[in-house]
């Protein structure tokens, strides 16, 4: 599986706003569906939401997913952050284009380095 890479975390205030990326040279980004993930220190991974390659844009709560296929990046919207929201970041894709997201293999993820957001009150 590709590794993706992550950019765009940092230091951010509660309340506003970040745009994480993620991006590839190996994949056409809109062929596969895309999910982000993230760690809070001590946690476990869990999954925040997938863009399903049928489409260009996903909206969970505070979180939108959206594709810019002209820079094949994926970016992850957090609005309103909160405290709670500082964790390490992941996207990955599925293994294989053209499958939906409940097809992602959780043990075939090739985790890159992430980007770490960290929201102070």
């Amino acid at each position: 599986q590709v590794q993706m890479m992550e950019s765009g975390g940092g230091l951010e205030q509660a309340g506003g706003s970040a745009r994480l990326s993620c991006t590839t040279s190996e994949l056409d980004i809109d062929s596969y569906s895309v999910h982000w993930f993230r760690q809070a220190p001590g946690q476990g991974r869990e999954e925040i939401s997938c863009l399903s390659y049928r489409a260009n844009r996903a909206m969970e709560g505070r979180f939108t997913i959206s594709t810019d296929v002209a820079k094949n990046t994926v970016y992850l919207q957090i609005d309103n952050l909160k405290p709670e929201d500082t964790a390490i970041y992941y996207c990955v894709t599925n293994e294989e284009p053209y499958t939906d997201c409940s097809e992602l293999e959780e043990n075939a993820i090739a985790w890159g380095q992430g980007t770490q957001v960290t929201v102070s009150s």
